[in-house]
């Protein structure tokens, strides 16, 4: 199920990003060409930021940075990007992050069956090492497609 979301072409490899905000445009961009998300999207998740700090920062070197479905979803989706140098979001204990991975559905139903694939591949400390340390986005829709 994974790899039917996060399709090659909503995966992304860079070598470095100047800041957490320009990861989290680069990982919305696909999303927003697809229509999954419009920019009020993008905003929601900088209010949220200044409002409540990097909530999304999940686990050492992983991100998850996401909004309400009212707050500019559009259908569902799902983007990775993956920072091979990795970028500061200002959370001591899982700085720095790597992989940013930007969810967003139409519905709570929907937003779940999402976390819970995910939830499944971030709780395995192999595959999420694996996914850390891929560097092409070959390499990471394979590791997807083992999940699914």
């Amino acid at each position: 199920m994974l790899s039917r979301w996060l399709t090659p072409e909503k995966i992304h490899v860079v070598e470095s990003v100047n800041n957490w905000q320009e990861a989290i445009h680069r990982v919305a961009a696909p999303l927003i060409a697809d229509k999954c998300i419009n920019p009020k999207y993008i905003d929601a998740i900088f209010t949220s930021h200044q409002q409540q700090g990097p909530y999304y920062v999940l686990a050492p070197g992983l991100a998850m940075p996401h909004a309400r479905p009212e707050q500019g979803v559009l259908r569902n989706g799902l983007s990775l990007l993956h920072i091979n140098q990795g970028i500061s979001f200002g959370t001591p204990d899982n700085d720095p992050v790597y992989v940013v991975i930007m969810l967003c559905a139409i519905s709570g139903n929907e937003h779940i069956a999402m976390i819970t694939q995910l939830a499944e591949l971030f709780s395995d400390e192999t595959r999420l090492q694996t996914l850390i340390t891929a560097n092409t986005p070959e390499s990471i829709h394979t590791l997807l497609a083992n999940c699914d």
